[in-house]
């Protein structure tokens, strides 16, 4: 993502994706960041048609990492 154009292209084609809860872009560190449970693999295919990915992570996001570990501790506590 070097321009705005490239950004908006980006944004649009992963909105198309079911599961997609959330999308942000950062033009500085050449980054998008995509919320919800969506197949990576569509993902990748649909950005790989404007330029080159690299992919971070897969996972939870990370409040849903931080609730889940507070219900655990709940449970061991009773």
């Amino acid at each position: 993502m070097n321009d705005a154009k490239t950004k908006q292209k980006a944004m649009q084609a992963v909105a198309d994706v079911y599961g997609v809860n959330s999308i942000e872009a950062d033009l500085k560190e050449q980054m998008l960041t995509i919320i919800g449970q969506m197949d990576t693999i569509a993902i990748a295919k649909k950005l790989k048609k404007i330029g080159k990915i690299d992919i971070v992570s897969v996972g939870p996001n990370k409040e849903e990492k931080k609730e889940e570990k507070e219900e655990e501790n709940k449970d061991e506590e009773k």
